[in-house]
């Protein structure tokens, strides 16, 4: 019995430490050093929340730029890949499919190499993020959906330049450029 009680209070305490203790320090502590990443890095326009910085999300007009992939749907609940591997048949002809859809969408000629981030699902399906290349592949067909005037173009390509982020801490990733944030950019050129 004594050994019972004994094993009751230490899991009692830890229980308390690690599930109350442990993660209110934790909340505490990024609320006050990293506020607007620890509420999710929202995004409100009109005093409504249109995305965040953090998930990716489905563009399908002509006069946006196109997200990568996504195995999920963008849907974060699931978060996650197909899981095939790179010998599944499967894979291939998603991979196929998705290269023939990007080159007719941008009306790009079919020799044209697609950075691999349009044609494959990121691990988690709710990357946010493509690279550069893939963005200036979709200028043309966004500044003719827009009836943009050369100048007008060139502030898109500006754009693309101006939010390009580099690897993080120098040295993790590559280039990398947020579609929503971009998105919403092209929408204020006059």
């Amino acid at each position: 019995m004594k050994t019972l009680i004994i094993s009751l209070k230490i899991f009692l305490f830890f229980t308390i430490l690690t599930g109350i203790i442990y993660p209110l320090l934790v909340t505490g502590i990024v609320q006050i050093i990293f506020p607007e990443k620890a509420n999710g890095s929202f995004i409100i326009r009109e005093n409504k929340v249109i995305g965040s910085e953090l998930i990716g999300q489905q563009f399908d007009s002509s006069i946006y730029f196109s997200s990568r992939p996504s195995a999920i749907s963008y849907n974060p609940l699931p978060s996650g890949g197909s899981n095939y591997g790179l010998t599944n048949i499967k894979l291939k002809e998603f991979v196929n499919e998705r290269k023939k859809q990007f080159i007719a969408f941008n009306k790009l000629d079919s020799l044209t190499i697609i950075p691999s981030e349009m044609l494959f699902a990121s691990a988690s399906g709710l990357d946010p993020h493509i690279s550069p290349q893939s963005a200036f592949l979709q200028i043309d067909r966004i500044a003719k959906a827009r009836k943009f005037n050369f100048v007008q173009k060139q502030k898109l390509i500006q754009c693309i330049k101006d939010l390009t982020k580099g690897p993080q801490f120098l040295c993790l990733g590559e280039e990398r450029i947020n579609v929503l944030l971009l998105n919403l950019a092209t929408d204020k050129i006059r």
